[in-house]
Parts: structure tokens; sequence; C-alpha cells
């Protein structure tokens, strides 16, 4: 019997992150690139002296050798990863990148090895937000916002994440204002390593974050029991996933990349981009 009955498998997706230090990144990047490349594996990752960053998809096994590969590196073993699937490869090529950091916040001072707030699990999530004594802040950027946050979220409006710094410096008295606890949350949970680690630097002694960020929340919580509103984007050709990590419905504007509904309008560009 021959194959065209089939139903392909679904690829494999894998955001991942580790904060470490890395004396020479650069040295690690032929051997990252040819692992990928062995595998059928694409995506991005970014090197950086402060560890390594990044979304790659292929087929499980090659998936898996991948990440073998990137746990045998300094400090590694440990390596944070939320899986996905999507039923087609999410990514035109693979870029192995060196940068100086591999989520740009521009506070050099910052090290999440050395501090950082206060892990919540998924499930515990919902009753920290409700409490009305805590400060939530959506840590990603304003076009992300745009297409759902958890209810009750602050929205910094900031395009990048490098504003971050500033927003909270420029409304920490406002924003701190009856506020005993501060709870913040992104994709992955790679932001929120830096930012809580960035307001503790700043005096603020109970903050949290959401462990697994926002994909594992929507993997593991319910949707009945669910306080997340709209879809959450991702940085990959699938643009946006649901609860249960199940495909969205948004589309991604070719021109300026902003992510807006299927059989939408671009909020940027309008209906003839």
């Amino acid at each position: 019997m021959g194959d065209a009955g089939l139903i392909p498998a679904p690829i494999r997706v894998a955001a991942l992150y580790q904060f470490t230090r890395f004396d020479d990144p650069h040295s690690l990047q032929p051997a990252l690139i040819a692992a990928c490349e062995d595998a059928g594996v694409k995506g991005t990752l970014l090197l950086a002296r402060e560890g390594i960053n990044g979304t790659i998809a292929g087929p499980a096994e090659g998936l898996a050798a991948v990440l073998a590969h990137i746990r045998t590196l300094p400090e590694c073993t440990d390596l944070d990863v939320k899986f996905s699937e999507a039923p087609a490869m999410p990514f035109g090529k693979l870029k192995v990148r060196v940068k100086r950091e591999i989520v740009t916040m521009g506070e050099p001072d910052i090290d999440p090895r050395l501090s950082v707030g206060t892990y919540v699990d998924a499930q515990d999530w919902n009753a920290l937000i409700a409490d009305p004594e805590t400060l939530v802040i959506d840590t990603r950027n304003d076009y992300e916002v745009a297409i759902g946050t958890f209810a009750g979220a602050v929205d910094p409006a900031t395009p990048s994440f490098r504003d971050f710094p500033a927003w909270f410096r420029d409304n920490r008295e406002a924003l701190l204002a009856g506020k005993k606890k501060v709870a913040m949350f992104c994709t992955g949970g790679i932001r929120c390593e830096k930012s809580t680690s960035f307001l503790r630097a700043e005096g603020v002694e109970e903050v949290f974050h959401l462990k697994g960020g926002i994909l594992k929340y929507l993997e593991q919580v319910p949707e009945e029991q669910s306080l997340w509103q709209g879809e959450c984007f991702v940085f990959d050709e699938r643009v946006s996933l649901g609860h249960g990590l199940a495909q969205g419905t948004h589309t991604r504007c070719q021109p300026c990349g902003r992510p807006y509904p299927a059989g939408g309008a671009c909020p940027v560009c309008g209906p003839d981009a």
C-alpha cells in the first residue's frame, strides 16, 4: 500500500531560551547551524554572551536532536522550552545570529541569573491577577497586545521592549499607587526574566511573573476558566494562537508586519496593503 492516503505529521515548534554565560557565542554558531540543517529544522536562534533565545520548528525527531545539542552548551541542561504544533513549516529559512542581547532591553546591569521575580504557575495565575492589590503589566509590544491580553492588564503601549524601562520610570508613581504586588507576563517568559529583574533593581520587592508565559497558560488552562482575552501573537507564519495553542485567526501585513484579523484590514497600512 502506498502513502497517498496518509496525513502528514504536524510540524513541532519549540520556543526556547536560557540565560547563561557564553564567553564566545560566535564559536557556538557553526555547530548550531550544522545541527539544525542536518535535522531539517528552521526558525531563528539568537546567541549572545547572556545566553540563547529563539523559536525553531521541524519534524519531532529533528527538533529533539537540535534541543539535545543546545542542552550540551554551558549551563543549558535545564533549557526552558514551550512546544506547540503547526500544520506546515512556519518558517521560510534558518537564522542563527549573534547579538548583543538575546532579548533587547538596553539595561546592561540587569542580569536575570542573579535576581528575578517569583515564578507563578499557569494554574495559580488567575488568583494572583484577580487580587485588587496586584498591578498586572503586559510587557509585550503594542501590536502584540492589540490582538489579545489578560483582563485588566496594563498596556504600556511600547513599540519595542527597549522602551519598557523608560515607560516604567516615567509612570512608576501612578502605576504602583495602592498596589502591593506587580505581576508581569509575556509570550514565552523571556521578556519577564528581564522586566522582573529590572523592577527588583528599581526597588520593587513583590514582583511575580507567569512561568512559561502566555503559551504555557493557553496550553494548560481550560478556556472556560481562562482570563485571557483574544489571541496570542507569535513570531512565525502562524501569526497567532488561541486556547489549547490552536491556530489563530490573524494574518500579517506584508509591508509592515502588523497582525490583523483574516479578512480585515491592516490597522497601519489599510485595506490596500
